[in-house]
């Protein structure tokens, strides 16, 4: 049965499974706005422009049906890999929105985000939504699509990926994620404490006050007004480390 597929089908189809998996998981590609059907058009003609490309490092077709899913297995799996990285790196945006919205009384200003399906914060769904919007205005979708390129460099189609390093390179990832999303909220965090101490101070000099009425306008006007003066320093960093984990991970060797 398996010889009766054409040679140059078989490549491309090997082509179409790695780099449909990859957008299946990218940022932009992969949002739940984006129609599967749009991102498997998209997969499948990025695969006829790339196999020219990779044909060397694709192996012949597989004797027996076990062989053949052993091989697509590993190929959604470096594919997935591929998307996962730009995706957790997104993450870090999410994980400052969450912070900020703490810090500037937006906590529970929960708003439908269209690119996951689920309800998210205020600053989390407006931080990820520009972040996307950012990667593709300064190309950076590009050394995505180039990653997927240069990965058949780095893993040979036919040869088991490296599982175990997957795992651990995932695991810093999210956790380099994580510290980037802390420090990109690192003025707001500065800014709330210093002002929760000023309330409190103030409602301890002036108990008359109604701190609760005027607390809340003013951390959301300070919350804003930080907002105004670092996020163009914030997404210049998040860009700066978007793109070197993308080349520190896929650069050949």
């Amino acid at each position: 049965m398996l010889a009766l597929i054409p040679e140059e089908l078989f490549v491309i189809f090997l082509v179409f499974t790695r780099t449909g998996a990859a957008l299946m998981v990218m940022p932009g590609f992969g949002e739940a706005y984006v129609p599967p059907r749009v991102r498997l058009l998209i997969a499948l003609a990025i695969s006829v422009v790339v196999t020219p490309v990779v044909t060397a490092q694709i192996p012949g077709l597989p004797a027996t049906p076990l062989a053949l899913f052993i091989l697509l297995f590993g190929e959604i799996t470096v594919g997935v890999f591929l998307g996962l990285i730009g995706r957790i790196m997104l993450v870090a945006l999410h994980t400052t929105g969450t912070v900020i919205s703490f810090q500037i009384g937006m906590a529970n200003a929960f708003v439908f985000d269209a690119a996951t399906s689920q309800q998210a914060s205020l600053p989390s769904m407006f931080l990820t939504v520009l972040g996307v919007l950012i990667i593709f205005t300064a190309n950076l979708h590009h050394l995505m699509l180039r990653a997927v390129v240069n990965s058949y460099t780095l893993f040979t189609p036919g040869v088991m990926p490296p599982i175990e390093d997957f795992s651990q390179f995932v695991s810093r990832l999210v956790a380099d994620s994580f510290i980037l999303g802390i420090q990109l909220a690192g003025p707001f965090m500065a800014v709330g404490l210093i002002f929760y101490l000023g309330i409190g101070l103030l409602a301890r000099l002036m108990p008359q006050v109604q701190i609760f009425f005027i607390a809340l306008p003013m951390q959301i006007m300070f919350g804003i007004l930080v907002v105004a003066l670092t996020l163009s320093a914030a997404l210049m960093w998040f860009l700066d480390s978007f793109e070197m984990s993308l080349i520190g991970a896929f650069s050949p060797v």
